[in-house]
């Protein structure tokens, strides 16, 4: 069945460049000047695509993308601003446009835009894109079934089927990459590439050549031409991880590729354009980082067009039974043994625990307790927490006990630093012992099978 498109303009000109470009994709097209017949042709006939123009003489697009997200809600609909408009096209995309496009039409990126938003699954009339059904999404997602996980699942189903920017805020651990996998996995662009960069672990010096790529020649080192992470996801989903680590200078760089869609490689005198939804994530306050200027305002309005927030494990301690039995199946899988069981001791122990580092955590205790437990039964003395077990978070006085010469600022994580102690205790034991694994393992009160878990975890082996 040919794929219909409606044309919402004022202009005779620009409606008749679309309709012939439109056919030339063999696409039937309907037109409307204004809200009032654009109103009428969606009441008499199916679309699978509508294209606006932001200013009608009886409204704006603004007004007709929020009846069809009303009414219509299986209809992509973009919308064409003037260019430069920046506002109006986020403030379209915050109120559920698929996409925008500017005039002059540049008609390569506008086919581009068409052939994504036709490449969504089709819903039926009427029917929400939100689901709280596991099913209602491929792909990675977030396990459990708790009301914030519900509430995330439907959250993700309802921006996968738009090309708007997405800030996905959420303390480390809490599944912020899985939440944007699994955004990608269900949009338009799920046949292409997903890729995850963590902006912190780019050497400053190298940050640009790393996102944009370079040129041969352009700097001592670049034997050969490179090509960049915004080109590698060209026409798929780039990923990027603590965003806010990215270098001032770095993010007037990104800001113009968000705003052009192209890139310019390091060394290069030409930009190529380039067609990537950017996902982008922190553990960090973006708004307190641009209030004590580590934050572009300009770059942070462009990429938290939408925020989706990932519950802490705190927020959803209904998950851990199922979270607990789905990692212990990756790890049988992964090991190709049997699939540990966890005693009620056990799971009671989680319950109770607090988990300042989340999933990522209690995938960490896991992992443990199935190396060092017996039998494949993993009993409460098999679980290492960071802190004693606790419902509750501890008090400010409870804190004060903490060793005062730990710094614990807003880049403070305590897992990484017991994880840095346990190196050096290792490393020292191991040199004081001529690297006999045997001996330092008894040094360290431990059993040779935990000293040799811990030094692949670490990475020391």
């Amino acid at each position: 069945m040919t794929n219909r498109v409606l044309i919402v303009d004022d202009e005779p000109d620009i409606r008749e460049l679309l309709e012939i470009t439109l056919g030339r994709m063999s696409l039937t097209t309907s037109s409307a000047k204004d809200l009032a017949t654009a109103r009428h042709l969606l009441s008499t006939e199916n679309f699978n695509l509508c294209l606006t123009d932001m200013r009608l003489p009886d409204g704006d697009g603004i007004e007709l993308v929020e009846y069809i997200q009303k009414e219509y809600n299986q209809i992509p609909v973009a919308v064409i601003t003037a260019h430069g408009t920046t506002e109006t096209a986020i403030k379209a995309l915050k109120s559920g446009a698929f996409d925008f496009v500017s005039k002059p039409v540049d008609l390569k990126k506008f086919r581009d835009m068409v052939n994504s938003a036709l490449r969504l699954p089709q819903q039926r009339s009427g029917e929400t894109p939100i689901s709280n059904t596991p099913q209602s999404l491929t792909g990675p997602s977030i396990t459990g079934q708790s009301s914030r996980v519900l509430e995330l699942r439907g959250q993700i189903a309802k921006l996968a089927r738009s090309q708007a920017p997405i800030y996905i805020s959420g303390e480390s651990g809490s599944g912020k990459e899985l939440a944007a996998r699994a955004i990608h996995q269900n949009s338009s662009r799920a046949s292409e590439h997903f890729i995850a960069v963590n902006c912190g672990a780019i050497p400053r010096d190298l940050v640009e050549s790393e996102l944009f790529g370079h040129v041969k020649g352009s700097f001592t080192g670049a034997d050969s031409d490179k090509q960049g992470l915004f080109q590698a996801a060209h026409s798929g989903t780039l990923f990027l991880d603590e965003i806010a680590d990215l270098p001032l200078h770095t993010q007037v760089k990104l800001l113009r590729v968000i705003q052009e869609k192209a890139i310019r490689p390091v060394g290069s005198q030409t930009e190529k354009p380039v067609d990537v939804r950017i996902l982008s994530a922190t553990h960090k306050n973006l708004a307190k980082e641009v209030e004590l200027g580590h934050m572009r305002q300009d770059l942070y309005f462009r990429l938290n067009v939408i925020e989706l927030a990932v519950p802490s494990l705190r927020e959803r301690v209904a998950d851990i039974p199922e979270l607990c039995l789905s990692i212990l199946n990756k790890i049988a899988k992964e090991n190709s043994d049997e699939v540990c069981q966890l005693s009620n001791e056990a799971l009671e122990a989680l319950l109770q625990y607090n988990f300042p580092g989340n999933v990522r955590e209690l995938e960490n205790i896991l992992h443990r307790a199935a190396t060092l437990c017996e039998n494949n039964a993993i009993k409460a003395s098999n679980l290492e927490f960071i802190s004693a077990p606790s419902s509750a978070p501890a008090t400010e006085s409870e804190n004060s006990d903490l060793d005062d010469g730990v710094e614990t600022g807003e880049d403070f994580s305590l897992e990484k630093h017991l994880e840095s102690i346990e190196i050096e205790a290792i490393e020292k034991a191991l040199e004081e012992t001529r690297w006999n694994k045997t001996a330092a393992a008894k040094k360290l009160g431990m059993s040779f099978r935990s000293l040799r878990y811990r030094l692949k975890k670490l990475g020391l082996d």
